[in-house]
């Protein structure tokens, strides 16, 4: 990275479609904004976004570059580079990078996604984003009316198995690792034609790169062409330990199914001046979810700065002018100026 401790209005860090959609509508504000991106998409495996309108089926690289063009156009600057740590000073934060780069920004955007830890399973890894996958909603149709396995890993495996039958009526529950189903899930998986597998699953076999089924720990193979698992879905936020910032642990059905760093509904964290938006924030979001966030947490950040940029120009006015008597800028004069800024910004005024 060539910025050597160069400042910004917001430095976002992350340019997945959370960051970007964030840069995107903070430069459309006139806002100085600097996006580092690691270049690890979490995306990256799949061949297609979906359930995105205007964008069905486009490419995850595709509709990155699409939206680093956008940054840019609107003064915007995208840099390659892993952030390391951030610090915090009465100016803002500085953001330190692997390379030795540094930068500054009044304000932090995070949108450094998560990381998928996937079930250790030889062959798995390989698979995954193409015929391993996770979300019906974001591959579901692109597997319709295959054989689909679902990997019990947890007790939210008869669930799964349910919401996968909707995409094909041949669905296997391999029961692995999760906890056995009660009478009244084993009669819903019947009701339903949906076939359970004893045994653990020693690996997946393939052909050509495409899976072609499930080998037990006995031996057998049970024929297969996806296979739906349930990943831990960890924050990548571990450079925000410095700020306090840590990412808190998400439950489903009791049991722990990943990490979030926490913040209200526009993206605000408990450290004044940083956001966090798309997976970070939001371990179900997908990639429309994400880019919404981004434009949402950007619409409170700018608010956030202009009501900063307003007492500066208060105080600059102050000390230039002597007020009169009784016409001082009171405290509660300064919060309803922010807040009719606030409300401007969430109107879109």
């Amino acid at each position: 990275m060539s910025e050597q401790m160069s400042a910004y209005d917001v430095v976002v860090i992350g340019g997945g479609a959370a960051g970007l959609s964030g840069a995107l509508t903070l430069g459309r504000a006139r806002r100085s904004v600097l996006v580092i991106d690691g270049g690890e998409p979490r995306n990256a495996p799949a061949a297609g976004v979906h359930a995105y309108l205007g964008h069905e089926g486009r490419p995850p690289g595709e509709l990155l570059a699409a939206g680093r063009d956008d940054v840019r156009s609107y003064g915007g600057r995208i840099s390659r580079g892993h952030v390391t740590a951030v610090e915090q000073d009465t100016a803002g934060f500085s953001v330190r990078l692997a390379d030795g780069g540094a930068a500054r920004g009044r304000r932090l955007l995070v949108a450094t996604g998560l990381v998928d830890e996937l079930p250790e399973v030889p062959g798995l890894a390989e698979l995954w984003g193409k015929d391993v996958l996770h979300c019906p909603y974001c591959h579901g149709w692109e597997v319709r009316d295959l054989a689909i396995g679902i990997l019990a890993t947890g007790p939210m495996a008869v669930h799964q198995a349910l919401l996968w039958r909707q995409w094909s009526d041949n669905v296997t529950l391999f029961a692995h690792t999760a906890p056995e189903p009660g009478d009244d899930e084993y009669e819903q998986l019947a009701a339903c034609g949906i076939a359970v597998v004893d045994g653990d699953v020693a690996a997946l076999e393939r052909e050509s790169g495409r899976l072609t089924g499930v080998r037990l720990a006995d031996g057998t193979l049970v024929a297969c062409q996806a296979l739906a698992v349930a990943p831990r879905f960890t924050a990548r936020a571990g450079f925000l330990a410095g700020l306090g910032l840590e990412p808190v642990e998400q439950e489903m059905a009791g049991t722990v199914i990943g990490s979030s760093v926490p913040a209200d509904a526009t993206g605000r964290t408990a450290v004044p001046g940083v956001w966090v938006a798309g997976n970070v924030a939001s371990i179900m979001e997908q990639v429309v979810g994400a880019a919404a966030a981004g434009a949402r947490a950007a619409g409170a950040i700018n608010a956030d700065l202009v009501a900063e940029d307003t007492r500066l120009a208060v105080a600059t006015r102050r000390g230039a002018t002597a007020p009169r008597t009784g016409t001082a800028f009171s405290a509660e004069m300064e919060r309803q100026v922010s807040e009719r800024v606030l409300s401007h910004s969430r109107h879109g005024l």
